[in-house]
């Protein structure tokens, strides 16, 4: 199942949503976290104009979101002026799996306009990470990724900074549940560090976009630049920028995760 044929299964039933996870889209035992947020977006996104941008977005995830037909529940919680704050959950009976915060406004008028601007990378042929069924989780079959800077997972390496460039292997118009699959795509930086197959999740994910909108990029060779902060008590924290094809920024991002090892 395509990314843009997962979100078209989010339907509204009264009160509530539902949507499909595919075992393709499975990272372990859980779906792909990108995928929660993206499925649980689609639904906030009922709740606000659909001219009203995404601006920032919380996320906890709290358990597995296995395979199967999942419950989202999705309500406002506070509207001002020109912000809209919506809070949704993915459930499975009474159990809350993932919760989210989201923030979506308008444009207001402002005399400051300051934006990121994306550092050169060393160019170089790199090789695309091929997936092997059982040796990757299964979501990275829908992405192709290089590796421009960093070690791979389970290398046994000592950096902290990664760059990756990131395509979908979909077709379609890019929203804002696009930037969301990107921006979660990389492991823990910290899993590169051990030699061996070493389990880790994540525990927060905070989210800012930085732009309004998102279908003037395409699917192909977006940019993202993580670096491992701090790593303490099997705890790690991560941030991530992320670019456009055409080194647009688009969202900065920050986890914390855990790693059993």
């Amino acid at each position: 199942m395509r990314f843009s044929e997962a979100m078209q299964t989010v339907t509204r039933h009264g009160d509530h949503w539902q949507a499909t996870v595919s075992e393709d889209w499975l990272q372990g035992r859980s779906a792909f976290g990108g995928l929660q947020a993206a499925l649980a977006l689609r639904a906030m996104r009922e709740q606000v104009p659909a001219d009203m941008p995404l601006r920032s977005l919380q996320v906890t995830f709290i358990a597995p979101v296995p395979a199967g037909r999942v419950t989202i529940l999705s309500q406002r919680l506070r509207e001002g002026r020109s912000a809209i704050q919506v809070e949704a959950s993915l459930c499975d009976g009474a159990q809350t799996l993932c919760r989210l915060l989201g923030v979506f406004g308008s444009a207001r008028p402002s005399a400051l306009h300051i934006q990121p601007v994306q550092a050169p990378v060393a160019s170089a042929t790199v090789q695309e990470v091929a997936y092997v069924e059982g040796r990757l989780p299964a979501f990275t079959q829908h992405f192709r990724a290089r590796w421009l800077r960093g070690d791979l997972p389970f290398g046994g390496g000592h950096q902290r900074d990664s760059v990756l460039q990131l395509s979908l292997r979909d077709e379609g118009p890019v929203d804002e549940t696009h930037v969301l699959a990107y921006a979660d795509f990389i492991p823990p930086i910290a899993l590169s560090m051990f030699a061996v197959p070493t389990p880790g999740s994540s525990l927060t994910w905070m989210l800012e976009l930085l732009r309004d909108r998102y279908n003037d990029l395409g699917l192909d060779d977006w940019r993202v630049d993580a670096e491992l902060i701090a790593a303490r008590d099997g705890y790690t924290n991560q941030s991530v920028m992320l670019w456009g094809p055409r080194g647009e920024p688009v969202a900065l991002s920050r986890q914390s995760m855990v790693v059993f090892g």
